[in-house]
């Protein structure tokens, strides 16, 4: 079953409001084993709407229309919906008397146009709607010859959110033949989007019955795989024996399948292994320690550091010879290693991480570009120490080294 979700209203075509109602619709109607194949946002103009409706009727087996069931003009839901599907509306006498006295009871007269929202398909039946004036509307029609369920609700969340778990699940739970979605999520760090999905294409193309969506941020590439099946057991081990082959295939740049962060990951590492971390950074700014300390219960794994962004702090937080940075520059292997090394040895820690870089958008130079940034990490006995060029703006450098720094830690706790 292919579901479609038209969100209705011009206010969504600006900057200034957002279509959250299908999130929550996808999330109910994956947990029906539904898929949903279109998104649609759609401005209030009655040619636009209906053209929009035809064709979701047209190639899906349920369409959810949210918003545009107001009293104003403005609302052309019901109007557009019956235009499309060319059937009439009807009055429902019994809505505009429970609006009549809805209204009576907060000594509020009601406005003639609120009638409209008592203007209901042909053949749909009434959800009724506690929390305001706007009915749902539930309707089963045959579009040449293919059956089809039409839902129109309103678009305030606390409103839709209640029809749709009192009306309409249980009605479409009546309908819906067995279904079960099954998802997994495999994350990997600082492999590029291109490498990770050259690597696994051939893999995850064989599988007909799983859908995978390859997602990229900074420094992360992630792997959503989705089946659809008649059991559960079925859709699960489906995206089971895909994620076993994804992992065979990218090995230790995978750290999570069960939806972890990474600084989660490093946290859990680092408990196993009974150690205590420590960091010094310069360009992140603390983001790493920040990054650390938003894992729950972090004081068992991390003792602190320090940011030292000027040279000066450079040598009297972190033992930086100033020789050495006359001789390297600051931003450097050299200083990374030593402010890896020292801090560890200062927190009388067993993992030290040193992260020293050009965020810009200045200070860069011919040798040295905005984007570079020397990461290392060190248990005493062995060190990880890399150079990157990192691309994007300040936020997007920091996040990364931040990213970077991180995924340092685990490769050498693992």
């Amino acid at each position: 079953m292919i579901a479609e979700i038209i969100a209705v209203g011009s206010e969504m075509l600006t900057p200034f409001r957002q279509d959250t109602d299908s999130l929550f619709l996808i999330n109910q109607l994956n947990q029906l084993g539904v898929v949903v194949g279109f998104k649609t946002i759609v401005g209030d103009n009655f040619d636009h709407l209906v053209s929009v409706a035809r064709s979701a009727i047209e190639r899906s087996d349920i369409v959810l229309f949210t918003g545009g069931l107001g009293p104003t003009e403005d609302d052309l839901t019901r109007e557009c919906v019956a235009a499309a599907l060319g059937i009439e509306l009807r009055r429902d006498n019994e809505i505009v008397a429970a609006m009549y006295k809805r209204f009576a009871e907060r000594r509020i007269p009601m406005p003639p146009n609120n009638a409209k929202q008592a203007d209901i398909l042909q053949g749909a039946e009434v959800m009724p709607n506690p929390r305001g004036t706007a009915s749902g509307q539930y309707l089963r029609i045959a579009v040449n010859r293919q059956s089809r369920i039409i839902i129109l609700l309103p678009g305030p969340p606390h409103e839709l959110e209640a029809l749709w778990r009192y009306e309409c699940a249980p009605r479409l739970r009546h309908v819906l033949p067995p279904s079960t979605i099954a998802t997994k999520v495999l994350k990997t760090a600082m492999l590029p989007e291109s490498a990770a999905d050259q690597r696994t294409a051939p893999i995850y193309k064989r599988y007909a019955n799983v859908q995978t969506t390859v997602l990229a941020s900074q420094g992360q590439v992630e792997f959503h795989l989705r089946a659809v099946a008649h059991t559960p057991e079925e859709a699960q081990a489906a995206v089971d024996r895909l994620a076993g082959e994804l992992e065979d295939e990218l090995d230790d740049a995978v750290f999570s399948t069960c939806g972890e962060s990474l600084e989660e990951i490093v946290g859990y590492f680092l408990q196993m292994r009974n150690l205590k971390l420590a960091v010094a950074e310069s360009c992140t700014g603390g983001m790493v320690a920040e990054r650390i300390t938003s894992v729950p219960g972090s004081s068992r794994f991390f003792l602190g550091g320090v940011v030292v962004y000027s040279n000066d702090l450079k040598t009297l937080f972190a033992d930086i010879p100033p020789l050495m940075i006359e001789a390297h520059g600051a931003v450097s292997k050299e200083v990374a290693v030593a402010m890896a090394e020292n801090i560890r040895s200062m927190c009388n820690a067993d993992i030290g991480v040193g992260v020293t870089g050009i965020a810009g958008p200045a200070g860069g130079t011919e040798e040295k570009p905005v984007g570079t940034v020397w990461i290392a990490a060190t248990d005493g006995a062995r060190q990880e120490v890399v150079e990157r060029r990192f691309p994007g703006d300040r936020e997007r450098i920091r996040r990364w080294a931040s990213q970077q720094a991180l995924d340092l830690v685990r490769r050498l706790v693992m």
